[in-house]
């Protein structure tokens, strides 16, 4: 297709800055349609970002016939449906991560995208930030050797609204899949299946230690890599903040790499030559530099690194991580 024409499904927060003003600021691809369910907050972010169209039904903008492309930025328990209708319309989607609530219908997602020959992608943004792609880049040009081990932490502290009883939908296992675990780890899973390929074996201890909501909220596992690769992770979304901790590091023969997820720290390494500090900025638009990759792809221009394949893949790691928590907790 010679221009990429979005239409977006769920103008909420998540497209204020870090995508949606992005699909204007890539070659060969715009933003013509969004649509939300609440028509005032649908018309008022059509005007705020000078969008052409909008609607509040989503049928209408998956079957608007100048839309060749659809971006679902929903909450995850709509993603299946909203993906399919429109992979079935013929139509690109870029959905946004995690990129279901559960397995199963990533799934049927990836079989709705093979049977009709139609591309999906998710918004594992990371796969495409300078930063991140330097770590791949130290890795890839043997710079702490061979890689051994890799581990995940992050603490965060409960929100004001979550103590308040007022609980977000992150937290809602029936429209997120699970808790924050699922909104932030499934970045960490995603990024290190880009550097190291699939997990293919879980082991895990999960729990809610905080009682704030029915979600797990401490979660400590353990996985390896399909190139032999370990890695270990501790979550815990009720810690004090003065726990607050977001760290990944990864070690190999001869050096390290510590770095941050969400933070945009310092990428620092250790090896033989010494300490190296690398630093990059958050950009404005953090999604930019994948939908531009995916735009290319749409295009056949080249290839994305972030698909249903991926998404897949890193769903399926979260699943093995906290089926026994889930199954425990359907069944009390």
């Amino acid at each position: 297709m010679k221009t990429v024409k979005w239409g977006i499904i769920g103008c909420g927060n998540v497209t204020e800055v870090k995508s949606g003003p992005a699909f204007n600021l890539v070659d060969n691809s715009k933003l013509i349609a969004v649509m939300r369910r609440d028509a005032d907050k649908a018309a008022d972010y059509a005007l705020r970002h000078n969008i052409p169209k909008w609607y509040s039904n989503a049928d209408k903008l998956i079957n608007d016939k100048e839309v060749n492309a659809v971006y679902v930025a929903t909450p995850p328990d709509s993603h299946v449906e909203y993906a399919i209708k429109a992979i079935e319309a013929g139509k690109p989607v870029y959905v946004e991560k995690p990129m279901a609530r559960t397995y199963r219908e990533c799934k049927e997602m990836v079989e709705a995208s093979k049977k009709h020959n139609v591309p999906i992608f998710v918004a594992y943004y990371r796969r495409a930030l300078p930063g991140f792609l330097k770590v791949k880049e130290l890795i890839d040009d043997n710079q702490i050797g061979k890689p051994h081990t890799v581990n995940i932490k992050l603490f965060k502290a409960p929100s004001y609204e979550e103590l308040s009883k007022v609980l977000p939908w992150r937290v809602k296992p029936e429209i997120a899949g699970g808790g924050h675990f699922y909104d932030l780890a499934s970045h960490q899973l995603d990024y290190f299946d880009y550097l190291f390929g699939p997990v293919i074996k879980v082991s895990s201890l999960v729990s809610n230690q905080g009682g704030l909501y029915t979600a797990e909220d401490t979660v400590s596992a353990g996985f390896q890599f399909e190139n032999g690769v370990i890695g270990t992770g501790s979550w815990c979304f009720a810690s004090s903040h003065d726990s607050n901790c977001d760290r990944m590091e990864i070690s190999g023969e001869s050096g390290k790499i510590t770095f941050s997820c969400f933070g945009f720290n310092p990428i620092v390494m250790d090896n033989i030559a010494g300490k190296s500090t690398f630093r990059f900025e958050k950009p404005k638009h953090v999604q930019q530099n994948l939908i531009d990759l995916v735009v290319k792809a749409i295009r056949g221009e080249g290839d994305a690194p972030s698909t249903g394949e991926t998404g897949m893949r890193t769903n399926w790691v979260m699943k093995e991580i906290t089926k026994d928590y889930y199954k425990t907790l359907k069944n009390k």
